[in-house]
């Protein structure tokens, strides 16, 4: 296993202080499956007043001292070092009652989740896993540490990390685990919200068509609007899938970024409720994509989305039922309304929810010929929003426009005529447009 020189350097520095010093969890286990760790954790026999002490001529990082980890500064970056520890009951489901700092590594293995994170990794003594880690990894198996009901029990997250992991690394969920993540499925009601988002849009980035079916009765806790669509029967003959398994396949066929992914579960969410069938039997979703961001809005508020975040999502979801057409006029003015990566993702949302529907034919647009044709707008066009306009506030300013509706309503007409072609983006064509808006705008909302 490589280390990086800093996390060599303290290994060495409390091993030559003669303090067994490891490699421990998600680097470890990335390095088994021939991966590159995103960062390396290291455990030692040495107590946090003993390690800081060893390390006393460098910058400390001591704020989870009391949790046995204190952070090493080298070349600006930090190497957390955590003391061997066993813990007590958790009261509160997510933190120990009390910690037990301990010398052998083999002890501080046995409170961890699963076998593939409870391995540790020495330069001088190799590898321990007295779990079976490494076996668990070659044969594809995700398997809860001791009893998985504890391990639940001790923090209800470790469920929704469970399925995460076992989708990352296409893991099967070893069964006595499986059984105790249902059994404990409750607990996971009183996690954080911002908790509980940040571990499920990581399995949104890693999940395809298998997972969703597979994990959908803890999604469907987790986010209970999601219930009401399994098994829900469209009733068209665009779909060949119930509601729920044509979303796991627009998940599977979106993009893997947060906004595209949260945006794929929970853009039909709607349908449910908006359910309409006429005198052929034929279902019907008028309005579904409103009630869809609607309902998205209620559930990324609860679970404590990002701003951001939350209004992409949302601006996804209220336009994927708007046509999309090689339309050169039609396209200018959609990006301009949504901004250009806004417009383009939306594009990509579009395009793996046709391709999701499992019936023949079912994909009639070329939404490459779509995105050709974005892209040589916004390389070519000089002018897709206000800021763009050869002409600003100050210049209606100067006409006699007072600051107001008018002058607002004045430059969003501009825009309108620039985008369609009605006028050129040049000032003396744009002044001229808005001296004659402005003698026809209604004194009232001047």
């Amino acid at each position: 296993m490589h280390l990086p020189k800093n996390v060599l350097f303290c290994i060495e520095k409390l091993e030559k202080a003669g303090y067994p010093t490891y490699a421990v969890g998600g680097c470890v286990r990335d390095a088994c499956l021939g991966l590159k760790p995103h960062d390396y954790d290291l455990c030692t026999a040495a107590t946090p007043d003993t390690t800081a002490a060893v390390f006393s001529d460098f910058p400390l990082v001591r704020a989870g001292e009391k949790h046995g980890t204190v952070g090493v500064v080298l070349d600006g970056e930090v190497v957390e070092i955590t003391t061997f520890r066993t813990e007590g009951t958790y009261a509160d489901n997510r933190h120990p009652d009390w910690v037990e700092f301990v010398t052998e590594v083999q002890t501080d293995l046995a409170r961890r989740d699963f076998t593939v994170n409870a391995m540790a990794w020495s330069p001088s003594r190799g590898l321990e896993d007295p779990f079976n880690g490494q076996t668990d990894l070659k044969n594809r198996v995700l398997r809860a540490v001791g009893d998985p009901d504890q391990r639940f029990r001790e923090d209800a997250l470790r469920i929704l990390r469970g399925i995460r992991f076992a989708a990352r690394f296409d893991l099967t969920i070893e069964e006595n685990t499986w059984n105790a993540m249902l059994r404990q499925l409750p607990l996971t009601d009183s996690l954080a919200r911002e908790r509980v988002c940040a571990e499920l849009t990581k399995l949104l980035l890693c999940a395809d068509v298998r997972h969703m079916l597979a994990y959908r009765p803890i999604l469907t806790h987790v986010i209970p609007a999601l219930a009401p669509m399994v098994g829900f029967d469209q009733r068209t003959a665009h779909h060949a899938y119930d509601l729920y398994t044509h979303t796991a396949h627009v998940i599977s066929n979106a993009p893997q970024t947060p906004a595209l992914r949260w945006a794929a579960l929970l853009h039909d969410v709607g349908k449910v409720t908006t359910f309409t069938q006429d005198e052929n039997g034929q279902g019907h979703f008028y309005g579904h994509a409103q009630e869809s961001a609607r309902l998205a809005d209620t559930i990324a508020r609860e679970l404590k989305f990002s701003t951001a975040l939350r209004e992409e999502v949302l601006a996804l979801i209220d336009q994927h039922m708007t046509d999309s057409l090689p339309d050169e006029k039609l396209l200018r003015r959609r990006i301009s309304r949504l901004g250009a990566d806004t417009f383009q993702s939306l594009l990509q949302l579009q395009a793996a929810d046709q391709r999701s529907k499992g019936v023949p034919g079912a994909e009639t647009v070329d939404f490459t010929v779509i995105h050709a044709m974005v892209q040589k707008i916004v390389e070519e066009d000089s002018c897709l929003g206000l800021q763009d306009l050869a002409i600003n506030g100050r210049n209606l300013l100067a006409m006699g426009y007072a600051p107001g509706k008018a002058l607002g309503a004045c430059l969003e007409y501009l825009l309108e005529q620039v985008l369609s072609d009605a006028l050129p983006n040049e000032p003396t064509a744009l002044c001229a447009a808005a001296q004659i808006y402005l003698e026809h705008y209604p004194e009232e909302h001047r």
